[in-house]
This record gives C-alpha cells, sequence and structure tokens, in this order.
C-alpha cells in the first residue's frame, strides 16, 4: 500500500535554501495568519514566521516591504506538452512560465506521448522534470491509453506520484467505468478529476451554442453538454463516496449542482479559470481562435454564475488550464483550431483585477484559491508556511499595473485572448523551497 509521501512525490528542484523574506504582508489563510512580518526559510523549509526575525550571518535576504507574502501558489490544471508534443511547449519552458508568474507548484496533466498510464511512464515524465524550475506534480490516467475502454491500473499510478486520475480533455463516457474509478479512489484516497462533457451534444462544436455562433455560421457547444455530465458524476459519488474535482467549470448549472453536492455533503469539489469569469463568448467574434477554449467561453449568466461561485465558497479553486499551441495551429480556421490558451502568466493579474480589486474576493480569500485549497484537495505538502513546511513562496505586489506582451512570455506558446491588456496585480518574486526562481 502506498504511503502518503509516495502519493505527494514532486518532481522538479529540490533545493535546501536559506532565505528570509523580510517585512511583508504575510498571508496564510491555512494557518489564519495575515499580519506584517518576515519570513524565515531554513534548508528549504520554513522556519519561522515573526517581526524582526534574525538569520544567521551570510542569509539572503528577499525585502517585502509593502508586498503581500503567500504560501507558494499551485496551479493543479497545467499542460506542459512534454513528453510528445514539445514544438508547443517543454517541461523547462512551462515551468519557466510558471515561475514567472508565481506558481510554484504544477499538477500537469496527462495529454502526452505515451500517457501517465502505467507506474513506469509516471516515472519517467518524474525523471524528465529533474531540472524543472518549479515543482511538478502529475495526473496519472483513468483509462488506459485514454481510450475510455478499460480501467487503468490506479494503485500503481498513485504509488507511482499521482496525485489524481483524469483522462484529460477525454471524458469518461462509461458510467461503469467511472463508477468503478471513484470506488478506487475513494480507496486511494486521491479525487477523479474529468473532463465533463457529453461529446454526443457537442461534438462538431467550436464554441458556446448562442447568438454568436449562429452569427458566426460555426458549431455550438450547449452548456447541456457539461450540465448533464456532472449530473451523472455527482450521482455517482453519491453511490459510491469517491472524491470527484471537477475541472475548469463554465456553466452556471454546473455552479447550481456543485451547491447542491455540497450541501448534501458530497465528497465533490471544483475550478474555475479566469478565462470563464471574465470573458463572454462575445469575445470569439473579436479575436477568433485566440479565444476558443474548451470549455467554451459561455455567456454573460454563466460569467456571472461563476463570480457569484467564487464569493459564496461553491468554487474551491481557481487554476489555468494553460494549454499551448502554436501560432501555426492557432491560425487554421475556427471549426478546425485546437482549443485553448496559455495562462500561467496572466493568472495573478486577472484575478487582482477582476476579483480582489472589485470585491469580489478579498485578498486572503484569493490566496487560498491558490494555495491551501489545491494543497488540501490534492493532498499536496504545501499550501501553508506553518513550520516545516515548504519554503515555497509566491510575493504579490497588488499595485503593479502591466500591460500583458506575449512576446515576453517564457512559455513557448503565445495563444491568449489577454493580448494588450491592462492589469493590477503581479507576482514580484517566486520561491521554491528557499531558492528565488524569478524576480522582477
Amino acid at each position: 500500500m502506498p504511503t502518503s509521501a509516495d502519493l505527494r512525490r514532486p518532481s522538479g528542484p529540490d533545493p535546501t535554501d536559506a532565505l528570509l523574506i523580510r517585512g511583508g504582508r504575510v498571508v496564510d489563510p491555512a494557518n489564519g495568519v495575515d499580519l506584517v512580518a518576515d519570513v524565515h526559510i531554513e534548508a528549504g523549509r520554513v522556519a519561522a514566521v515573526g517581526s524582526d526575525l534574525v538569520a544567521p550571518e551570510g542569509t539572503p535576504v528577499l525585502e517585502a516591504r509593502g508586498r503581500v507574502v503567500a504560501p507558494g501558489f499551485i496551479d493543479s490544471h497545467v499542460h506542459l506538452r512534454e513528453p510528445g508534443a514539445e514544438h508547443k511547449e517543454t517541461i523547462a519552458s512551462g515551468t519557466a512560465a510558471a515561475a514567472a508568474g508565481g506558481i510554484c507548484a504544477v499538477i500537469a496533466m496527462p495529454n502526452t506521448t505515451p500517457p501517465p498510464d502505467s507506474g513506469a511512464n509516471i516515472e519517467a515524465f518524474h525523471q524528465r522534470c529533474a531540472a524543472a524550475a518549479v515543482r511538478v506534480y502529475t495526473t496519472g490516467t483513468i483509462t488506459a491509453g485514454r481510450a475510455g475502454e478499460r480501467l487503468a491500473p490506479l494503485a500503481e499510478l498513485a504509488a507511482a506520484g499521482a496525485v489524481a486520475f483524469s483522462d484529460d480533455g477525454d471524458p469518461v463516457s462509461d458510467e461503469q467505468i467511472m463508477r468503478q474509478a471513484l470506488v478506487e479512489a475513494a480507496a486511494l484516497g486521491q479525487p477523479l478529476f474529468p473532463h465533463e462533457e457529453v461529446k454526443a451534444l457537442t461534438r462538431d462544436g467550436a464554441m458556446h451554442d448562442g447568438d454568436v455562433a449562429a452569427r458566426l455560421g460555426v458549431g455550438g457547444m450547449p452548456a447541456a453538454g457539461e450540465d448533464d455530465m456532472v449530473a451523472r458524476d455527482i450521482d455517482l459519488v453519491r453511490q459510491t463516496g469517491g472524491p470527484l474535482h471537477l475541472p475548469h467549470i463554465s456553466t452556471a448549472g454546473t455552479v447550481d449542482l456543485v451547491r447542491r453536492a455540497k450541501d448534501e455533503g458530497l465528497a465533490v469539489t471544483c475550478e474555475v479559470l479566469p478565462h470563464h469569469f471574465v470573458l463572454t463568448d462575445e469575445e470569439v467574434e473579436r479575436q477568433g481562435t485566440a479565444a476558443k477554449m474548451s470549455p467554451p467561453l459561455r455567456g454573460t449568466d454563466d460569467v456571472r454564475a461563476m463570480v457569484a461561485g467564487l464569493r459564496d465558497g461553491t468554487i474551491d479553486t481557481i487554476a489555468t488550464d494553460h494549454a499551448p499551441h502554436s501560432a501555426e495551429e492557432k491560425a487554421q480556421p475556427l471549426d478546425r483550431a485546437p482549443f485553448g490558451i496559455v495562462g500561467l502568466e496572466t493568472a495573478i493579474g486577472l484575478c487582482v483585477t477582476h476579483l480582489v480589486e472589485p470585491g469580489v474576493l478579498d485578498v486572503v480569500q484569493l490566496v487560498e484559491r491558490w494555495s491551501s485549497g489545491p494543497a488540501r484537495i490534492f493532498h499536496l505538502p504545501g499550501g501553508h508556511l506553518g513550520p516545516g513546511a515548504p519554503g515555497d513562496v509566491t510575493v504579490i505586489d497588488l499595485d503593479c499595473t502591466w500591460t500583458v506582451d506575449p512576446s515576453a512570455f517564457r512559455s513557448r506558446s503565445r495563444n491568449t485572448p489577454f493580448a494588450g491588456c491592462q492589469l493590477r496585480g503581479r507576482a514580484t518574486a517566486t520561491v521554491v523551497g528557499g531558492r528565488v526562481v524569478h524576480s522582477l
């Protein structure tokens, strides 16, 4: 039986550096901390948080006055594309983008070649991540080869370090396979993280099924394509008790379903992406394939539902679904271009601008959605700044104003609908294990 340490094994840097972060506003929701203080990291782990800390002579100092000092942000939904699609992204470029965006750890999704559907494939992926700029965790697949035909060896994948199970953009259409997967996930204590889509309803769709799609003359993806599968899987949770974490929710119907599931006490959690609480499907008419993603941008009522779900706590985490594609791929017609946008380097600015500034979330709530929230759901060792915690820290300047310039991205791809946007809030330093891996 795998130990808890086995289940949470990351890849990437394992620095043992010392650092004193001085004079920032330390926001640590897991420990109820919100005060101006210092953070001392020793041997790669948090040694102390307090006022006027004195570190051993020679310890590097990071001045953080006027900045928010938070537990290292965790992006639980990232496509690194390696192995198999390195023309879009590599582990090196993707984790450099994460560091530049203030993200200290990522959970890599399994749409790689080969997929992480065996312990050997997961271990090979971990080896590839040895020089990553940030911590890299991985999902294992739910089904063998992500083909949806038979269950993958979930216990073997967990023993190799998988922190969750997903077939990524391929939904688990077979209800019996999904039921058995939830039973096994319950025994392992690791959540299923499935793409929720009824392909029979969304096939040939390129965007949300609404007035904009009709005007553009392209196939639509109705909200029911998400809602119906979410309803099915919540019912399976009701029957099995298995843990279900819903990725990239996009419809008002899904928010209502999750809210009711939580009222029942079911093991259901969910995430939202910045573009789903900022943009509507009208952006596709303005920007074309730069705004094409799956789930698609929805209508105004759906965007309002995402904001309401964040405000009332229905939505547990925020992630990016960072999905890089080459310029050539995105230059295809709307009905043929791939779904997805990059998001690692714009996430904090979008969240501060569209959630903190208008008062949807306060700073403490925002930090919780990016740190202790994902750490709790995926049983990761980070997410807080208590003694002995990993020395992972995200330092944010809430007042920094900047313009999104895709040419400056560390990511290998540039596919974003936010080019030229004026944002407020930016990570000014990213610390992993006591080592500053990015600073402005």
